[in-house]
């Protein structure tokens, strides 16, 4: 079946357990925000918005005035890993608390993945839960992070370690927030839509390469729809597995080994997490051929798509062979480990992911060994 490329605005639903959702996808939405609250019977008193400081003062101002007839505070944060901890979210709850927000009121996460990571966290711990609505600004907001319901924040020990699963009410993804993104910020948001489209649905994947340019030059309809394709892929599996017992996991492909590499490099812009996915994808293709999971056909349309546009693909750009034993570490430490081994999510063709395979940390020393030594 031919993927079509008619929209305007769409609405997805995503309906879990615990909680039924829209994700709304269009242009200007912000501008329709009193409304678009109205008609999903969203009801609250007072509102806290907490704000990544890079979100243009103007989209913040529109959405406050939206919201004038209540009571309406505003948090800016500078959303970064390093401030993607504890003691942030500690600064919103104490915020909650002063100001005297009941269950029945509502957060509201304006900015990217870790504004809204923050944000969903301090909700789903405050009183038990806090109704959330999550505004994502960045590409890589709109297509990941703001849908599935995972929150949490970073310790010293890895990255997003501490966190809840927790689901908002309501999901807005602007597309006119995408217009002031720089394009490092919109290829970190591209590694996670080619992510989805290589774990589910190869003509998802030839949309992507025979349309890529137009996608990060944000042109409709291109954009809009592969938002919501990366969006109901992502839906999808949430919905067969909130919370990551099982084919929920294939998310992770590439994030292994992707984690590892923000973790050892202290979680520095030298890295940021949508290159260090497109990395770790890379790398998970590479360790796939090696051990004759992918085919080098699949393998090499992938890796072209990926070095023709000049996406992250090299980690000798960013790590030392002196650096292997600490990207073992951190990956020892990675969420889906049930024993001393390694779990990876690797790939058998495109559409086709292999969850729970296990590996010994020797040999994906010496994968690692080789990449660098190369």
């Amino acid at each position: 079946m031919k993927l079509l490329i008619h929209m305007k605005i769409k609405r997805l639903l995503v309906s879990t357990n615990r909680e039924k959702y829209p994700i709304l996808i269009g242009s200007k939405l912000i501008l329709n925000l009193k409304k678009i609250i109205a008609n999903e019977s969203i009801n609250f008193m007072k509102c806290l918005i907490i704000v990544d400081k890079n979100v243009p003062r103007k989209k913040v101002n529109i959405i406050k005035k939206k919201l004038n007839k209540r009571e309406t505070y505003l948090h800016f944060i500078k959303a970064n890993e390093k401030n993607k901890n504890q003691w942030t979210t500690n600064k919103i709850l104490e915020i909650l608390l002063k100001r005297n927000f009941s269950r029945e009121d509502i957060l509201i996460s304006v900015g990217g993945g870790i504004t809204g990571d923050i944000a969903g966290y301090a909700a789903s711990i405050f009183k038990r839960g806090l109704k959330f609505i999550n505004i994502p600004t960045t590409l890589l907001a709109q297509v990941d992070s703001s849908i599935g319901g995972k929150t949490g924040v970073n310790t010293k020990h890895g990255k997003n370690l501490i966190g809840s699963f927790y689901q908002p009410k309501l999901v807005i993804s602007d597309t006119d927030f995408l217009n002031t993104l720089p394009k490092r910020e919109t290829i970190c948001g591209y590694g996670e839509i080619l992510k989805h489209s290589i774990i589910s649905n190869k003509k998802f994947f030839q949309f992507l390469n025979n349309n890529f340019e137009k996608i990060l030059k944000f042109k409709s309809p291109y954009i809009e729809k592969a938002i919501y394709e990366s969006c109901k892929i992502k839906k999808k599996v949430v919905e067969k597995d909130e919370k990551e017992k099982n084919i929920r996991k294939i998310l992770n492909f590439g994030h292994t080994f992707a984690h590892a590499y923000e973790a050892s490099l202290n979680f520095s812009r030298k890295l940021n997490h949508g290159e260090a996915v497109i990395l770790g994808i890379t790398t998970a293709l590479k360790f796939s051929r090696l051990n004759n999971y992918l085919s080098s056909n699949e393998f090499e349309i992938i890796i072209k798509h990926i070095e023709s546009f000049g996406l992250p693909n090299n980690i000798k750009k960013y790590f030392f062979l002196k650096d292997v034993n600490k990207i073992i570490s951190f990956m020892m430490n990675d969420k889906k480990n049930t024993s001393n081994k390694i779990n990876l999510i690797l790939l058998k063709k495109i559409g086709k992911p292999l969850m729970n395979v296990n590996f010994d940390k020797k040999k994906i020393k010496m994968f690692l060994n080789r990449e660098l030594a190369n």
